[in-house]
Order: C-alpha cells, then sequence, then structure tokens
C-alpha cells in the first residue's frame, strides 16, 4: 500500500468514527446546557464557590465571571508554580522563573498551552496535576461556556438574559468533559501511553550516557490536552513522545479527540436554535475547509523536489517515522485549525508551503472545526459578516436566524476579527524591529522570520504550537506572547458576548421570500469565501514575507 493511499484510508476512518459521533455527542451537549435540573456533586460545587447556578445574567454579569474566573486562575496557576520547589511531588524541581511562570498561566488559563520550557525538565507532578491538566478542563469549559452564551443570543429574545455561567462552565466539566476523558484515558493506557506518578530514572545510553526518564499521569493529561483542544505536553516532544503517543492507533485516536468537540457543537448550536439545517451548514463550511488544509498539505509534503525528497517518499525530516507523512500531516493540519497546538512532527521543518498551510489555518481563526466552544463562536462571527455582505449584495437589511444585523452587531463583530490580527502583525513587527529578540532565531532569512511569525500567530490565536526553532524562553518573549495569549482570548470574549446580548434583546423577524436562505449549499459557499478573503487580504504581505517567500524559493 502506497502511503498516499493509507492517508487517504486515515481520513476516511477519521470522518467514518466523527460522524458516528457528531449526533449523539451534539445532542447530548446540547441537553446539558438546556437542562435545568443540577446532580449532587454540582451543587457541592456551587455551594463550595458560593454561585446560584439558577440565577440568568445578563451579557455584563457573564463576562464579569467570565474574567474574575479567569484571573483567579491565572493568579493560582502562576503561585503554584512559583512555589513549586517547596512543594511534594516536585521530583526535586525548583521553582519557576517569575517570567516563565506568568507565560505559563497565561498560557494555559487561555487554553494556548504555549510551552516556552521542557515539561520532563521543569515541572514536578503536583503543578502538572494540580495545576496544569486541571486549567485543561476549565479552560475548555470556559469557551464551550461562551459559545453557548452567543447560541442562546440567537436562540432568545427580548430578554438579554444569557443563562448562568457558573452553571455552564461545572456542567461542561462535569458532564462532558470528564467522562468522555475518563474513556479516552482508558484507550491510551491500552495504547501504551503511561500512567504513573514514578520519579525520576535512568535508561539505557546514549551518545556515552545514560538517559533521565520521569513518569507521570501522562494518559489523563494527554486525553484533556487533546480533548479540551489545548495542546501542551507533559514531555517536550509532545505527541511525537511514546509515552504520550505510542502507536499508529493511538495517534488517529488523538486526532478524533482533537476535532469531535468543535464539530458535535455545530449539532447543539443546531438543535438549540430549533433549526438543524443551521448546523450543517455550519458544519459543511467547517469540513470543507478541514479537507482541504488537509489535502493541500499531503500534496506540499508529498511533493518530490530533488533525490532526498524521491528516497524517503516525501518530505520526511522532522516526521515520527511510526507515522509518517500522511499521519503528520492530518495531525498538523487538526492541530493548527483547531486551537490545540499539540504537534507529532516539528512544524519547522514541514516545507516553506506546508510551514504556510500552518500559519494560514491558525490565521483563519481556527473556525474549521476550531477549538471547543471558539470555533463554533468564532465562526458565527463570520457568519454574521457573511450575511452582512450578501444584504450589501441586495440592498437589504441583513438577517441571522431571524435576528436582524444592524449597525452594532456588525461593529461588534468586526471588532471581533480585527483584534487578532492587530495583535499578530503588532508584536510581531516590534520583534523584528528591535535587535534583541532577534537573537533568539536560529535561522536567518524568511524562515527567521516565519518563527517570529508563528510564535505571535500561535500566542494571540490561543493554539500553542511553535515552529520550534525560536528560543521563545526569554523575558521577552515570555512576556510579549503572555500578554498576546490574555488579551487574544478574552478581548473577542468581550465582543461575542456583547454581541450576543445584543441579539438576546431583539424581537425575531418573521422570514420572507427576500430573506437569504442560511441552510442552504450557495451561502456554505459564500461563507467559505468570506473566511478566506477576508484572511488573505489582513495576512498575505506577512505570510509573502515567510512561508510563500521559502515555498517559492525552494
Amino acid at each position: 500500500m502506497s502511503p498516499v493511499t493509507a492517508g487517504v484510508l486515515q481520513m476516511l476512518a477519521l470522518i467514518a468514527a466523527l460522524a458516528l459521533a457528531y449526533r449523539p455527542l451534539g445532542d447530548h451537549m446540547a441537553r446539558v446546557y438546556s437542562s435545568e435540573k443540577h446532580y449532587r456533586p454540582e451543587k457541592w460545587i456551587y455551594k463550595v464557590i458560593g454561585a446560584n447556578p439558577s440565577a440568568e445574567m445578563r451579557w455584563p454579569a457573564y463576562l464579569r465571571a467570565v474574567l474574575a474566573f479567569s484571573a483567579v486562575s491565572v493568579l493560582f496557576l502562576y503561585l503554584m508554580q512559583r512555589i513549586q520547589g517547596s512543594l511534594p511531588g516536585s521530583l526535586g524541581f525548583s521553582s519557576i522563573d517569575p517570567d516563565q511562570a506568568f507565560n505559563t498561566a497565561a498560557s494555559f488559563v487561555a487554553n494556548t498551552n504555549w510551552q516556552s520550557y521542557y515539561g520532563e525538565q521543569a515541572m514536578g507532578h503536583v503543578v502538572q496535576t494540580g495545576g496544569l491538566a486541571v486549567q485543561n478542563f476549565v479552560s475548555a469549559a470556559v469557551g464551550m461556556a461562551v459559545a453557548v452564551a452567543l447560541v442562546r443570543g440567537f436562540s432568545r429574545s427580548r430578554t438579554g438574559e444569557l443563562g448562568n455561567f457558573w452553571s455552564d462552565l461545572v456542567r461542561g466539566t462535569v458532564r462532558i468533559l470528564l467522562p468522555i476523558s475518563v474513556i479516552g484515558a482508558i484507550v491510551l493506557v491500552a495504547c501504551g501511553a503511561i500512567q504513573n506518578f514514578a520519579g525520576i530514572h535512568e535508561v539505557g545510553q546514549f551518545m556515552g550516557g545514560t538517559q533521565q526518564w520521569n513518569g507521570g499521569a501522562v494518559a489523563s493529561q494527554e486525553v484533556i490536552k487533546e480533548l479540551g483542544t489545548n495542546g501542551g505536553g507533559y514531555f517536550n516532544a509532545n505527541s511525537a513522545h511514546p509515552f504520550e503517543n505510542p502507536t499508529p492507533f493511538s495517534n488517529l485516536f488523538e486526532v478524533f479527540l482533537i476535532l469531535v468537540i468543535p464539530f458535535a457543537m455545530t449539532r447543539t448550536f443546531g438543535r438549540m436554535v430549533g433549526n438543524l439545517r443551521q448546523g450543517y451548514a455550519i458544519l459543511a463550511t467547517m469540513g470543507v475547509i478541514w479537507i482541504g488544509f488537509t489535502a493541500l498539505m499531503m500534496w506540499t509534503e508529498f511533493a518530490h523536489h530533488g533525490p532526498a525528497f524521491e528516497v524517503s517518499g516525501g518530505a520526511m525530516e522532522g516526521k515520527e517515522t511510526r507515522y509518517g507523512i500522511a499521519a503528520s500531516s492530518i495531525f498538523s493540519v487538526a492541530t493548527t485549525l483547531t486551537s490545540t497546538g499539540a504537534v507529532n512532527s516539528f512544524h519547522s521543518s514541514y516545507t516553506g508551503l506546508g510551514g504556510g498551510i500552518q500559519l494560514l489555518g491558525m490565521q483563519l481563526g481556527e473556525i474549521a472545526p476550531g477549538g471547543v466552544g471558539s470555533g463554533l463562536y468564532g465562526m458565527l462571527i463570520m457568519a454574521i459578516i457573511a450575511v452582512f455582505i450578501a444584504g450589501l449584495m441586495v440592498g437589504r437589511t441583513p438577517e441571522y436566524l431571524g435576528k436582524k444585523i444592524s449597525t452594532r452587531e456588525i461593529k461588534l463583530a468586526a471588532c471581533y476579527i480585527l483584534i487578532t490580527p492587530a495583535l499578530v502583525l503588532c508584536f510581531t513587527a516590534a520583534a523584528m524591529a528591535l535587535p534583541t529578540p532577534g537573537n533568539s532565531m536560529t535561522n536567518s532569512g524568511a524562515h527567521g522570520f516565519s518563527e517570529i511569525l508563528y510564535a505571535y500567530t500561535s500566542g494571540a490565536n490561543n493554539n500553542g504550537s511553535a515552529f520550534a526553532g525560536l528560543n521563545a524562553d526569554t523575558q521577552w518573549f515570555n512576556s510579549t506572547i503572555g500578554i498576546a495569549m490574555l488579551l487574544g482570548r478574552f478581548l473577542p470574549m468581550v465582543f461575542v458576548l456583547a454581541l450576543a446580548g445584543s441579539l438576546a434583546e431583539q424581537q425575531p423577524v418573521p422570514e420572507t421570500a427576500g430573506t437569504l436562505r442560511t441552510d442552504k449549499p450557495l451561502y456554505a459557499g459564500l461563507l467559505v469565501g468570506t473566511i478566506l478573503i477576508i484572511t488573505g487580504l489582513t495576512y498575505f504581505p506577512a505570510l509573502a514575507l515567510g512561508p510563500l517567500a521559502e515555498g517559492l524559493a525552494s
């Protein structure tokens, strides 16, 4: 069997698995966020935090709860790292430096999981499991809660109330993320991923010396890392490490975990707004972009340019031989089109055009299918922009799901799509203009520029993967990428929740013969075009200086 055929079969198997999970998981999530019943463990949590889960919140109160919870999470995780040397189970590791502790705290709370350190050489068991793994759960639940709040904005009328953040947070964690994670961890352990609290021990011989490895609760952290589209790894090699990702089956299973909730949330959306066809239209848009990007990535990496590529069958540099080019390409596209950032190969070693595909996937806003929650609300923002453009074409007031898209709504949507590119391009320009940050680049020319552009694109879009050629453990990068991660996560949420509140206050308008049908293939095509055009106009000059220049020169 040829490697290309094997890649196609893996894609078909992945699509089949996602299709089987789509309906039951999507319906389950809709019931979770629509139910008025509170389970006993959830009531205990509400009592501890002093929250009333039945109290409805308008968008300013919902936003304050999101920001307050996230601020406390950043402080808690920062302090845990700063006192690691005094904690039990630290494996003898010292406390984390202030700038790196800030960067890591911001990273995991913002659902980015950017790591400027070697996980197995810096973090002990308590910080890994009690700090980082906990944030993997709750940061994902925060994104899902904000997405559900926006969906309620479409489904409700003349109220302005968007539900209760604390209820959405707890339910998303307890009823969705935890049960799937338990099952997923068992699957990974069965595949060979480790799950223990072993200390550091020496193994084998390596270039005249011994290697040191430490154990850990890897399988449980690995599953929520992928399921919650968090990224980050227990080990520096991430999902290329055999302790995290032992077999080709576990590799495909991890890709499934990355994609299953973001895709299934489109059915949750359709169920909650009372029109499943609307969910299918969003699903089709996401699916077309995901499959298209995967096909392009395989083509760039399998294309033969020179004797070395011909001998190896493609661009094998930086790729794990257990998986090969096809599985690495599938994983790479899945992780950059979502806000996951996990890697089973080194993105810096991809071809110039392959690296450009990874960058473009993040620059789309990670909406195909995107992160848990963030992918859905990002796509719905783009859906509003597409409706607005269609309205301008025919001279009609745009409507989406029975809600008018007026000046207020389009301003909020525009602010949402502008904030992340502004962060990426401004920080990249500053890093390239100042003398010190450039010293962190291990490559010059177009590839060196791509390292910087990739770092800020990954941080501001809350992805967390890296080009692997940049020394980001400096005060400049720890601080600026940390700021980019926080602003890139929470500023867009301000506009999403404000938009949700504005939509919820409206009275639905009746559908007429002139209403644009947003559940048809024509609209899905318009939406795909809108996404690609907006991103292209925003990022094309920067991409031309980096991956496009490198790809055309090779």
